[in-house]
């Protein structure tokens, strides 16, 4: 008997130490201090911003609104890293086979938050389907691509064969990614289905997109862009305001870059008060407080984090043998540096504004758990194709 527990205790060291030698290290602790810094920005910023809102609140209000996420998180960050393919694959599909009813729920009956009906609501907490589906959004259309050129080789777009009226065609793909986009559109969340078609657009690029078709996507971006600016009024609002107007100092947009204005080198700490002003300051224009807050030094520190994690990735899947964990990483590169373009775009005035989380440092449980699974299993994969 003592000998069983030995042996078995030998082979769990074992496991652990493969895993501590074969996963990317250096990404997995850059993915972990974007968890801290979060958890920073949960109490510098989304006590005063949840003070001016709801009244006298206790400071760490944020922090402890978040710290199931970030056990949960943090957990399955750890643990799905240690995934091989196959359960990675599973949990993919897991992923969207839950996530998909709960988006077809925010289309027949929505919970409205802040004029959007994009939630849905569990046991008393307000989940995003479409944020918490991304990594099996990234993974399952990298599995099919790679299925795709397995059967039809390298010439997935233009094979006629490919287009056939069949489950084992472009159309199955097509028509539940299309579903997706027009239940995201007409929530309405612009800001995510622009973000789901330019990862998957970037993904069908490095798989061999011809120049023809790339054409033809951004057509159809443009073309998504005019309606939702002609249908929906405050979509309409905001290009008019972004394109015809000086910047009202009054707005959303000049609160965060008179913060990030004043912020200075070393910010204000204590004294810092644009954050007061600013709606969804924990949220989507949580950069800007930061800086506001921490000042400007801290603001680029966080930038390069940022660079070097996408940096890592780059890496990753320039070292990749397998197309499918090519695939795997670009979309998560994609999904990842999008976002942050999204939302750093929006804080310094560059875009209209969109309601894009800057992932893991902005307040939010969806955004942050799909961010955790995504780079969970996308480090599984980079070690198991790394060592196989």
């Amino acid at each position: 008997m003592a000998v069983i527990q030995e042996v078995g205790r030998r082979t769990n060291d074992s496991q652990l130490t493969d895993w501590y030698l074969g996963t990317d290290r250096w990404l997995l602790l850059s993915v972990c201090i974007m968890i801290f810094v979060g958890m920073i920005a949960a109490v510098s910023t989304g006590s005063a911003n949840s003070i001016r809102v709801h009244g006298a609140l206790p400071w760490y209000h944020f922090f402890v609104k978040m710290v199931p996420f970030y056990l949960v998180g943090l957990g399955t960050l750890f643990v799905t890293s240690m995934f091989n393919r196959k359960l990675v694959l599973g949990i993919a599909w897991l992923n969207v086979l839950i996530c998909l009813p709960l988006l077809l729920i925010t289309f027949i009956h929505p919970q409205i938050v802040n004029g959007s009906t994009r939630w849905v609501v569990l046991a008393g907490i307000k989940l995003m389907p479409s944020d918490i589906m991304k990594p099996g959004f990234v993974i399952l259309t990298a599995w099919f691509l790679t299925r795709m050129k397995e059967k039809f080789g390298d010439n997935i777009f233009m094979n006629k064969e490919a287009w056939k009226l069949n489950w084992s065609s472009w159309w199955p793909y097509v028509l539940v990614f299309l579903m997706v986009l027009g239940i995201m559109f007409k929530q309405p969340d612009v800001g995510t289905s622009i973000l789901y078609f330019l990862v998957l657009a970037i993904m069908l690029f490095v798989a061999g997109l011809p120049k023809k078709i790339i054409g033809i996507m951004a057509g159809m971006g443009a073309g998504g862009l005019l309606v939702a600016f002609l249908i929906w009024p405050h979509v309409h609002q905001r290009f008019m305001d972004f394109f015809s107007k000086p910047l009202d100092p009054l707005s959303q947009v000049g609160y965060a870059v008179n913060a990030i204005r004043q912020g200075g080198l070393l910010g204000m700490g204590d004294e810092a008060f644009a954050a007061e002003n600013l709606p969804m300051a924990e949220n989507d224009f949580v950069y800007a407080a930061l800086v506001e807050d921490f000042g400007a030094i801290a603001g680029c520190c966080l930038l390069f984090l940022f660079i070097w994690v996408i940096k890592r990735l780059i890496n990753s899947a320039t070292q990749a043998r397998d197309k499918f964990v090519l695939y795997v990483i670009t979309g998560t590169t994609a999904l990842f540096s999008v976002q942050i373009c999204l939302n750093l775009a929006t804080t310094l005035h560059v875009m209209p504004p969109k309601g894009m989380t800057l992932p893991f440092i902005s307040f939010g449980g969806s955004s942050f758990l799909g961010f955790c699974l995504l780079f969970g299993l996308t480090l599984a994969l980079i070690s198991e194709d790394k060592w196989k």
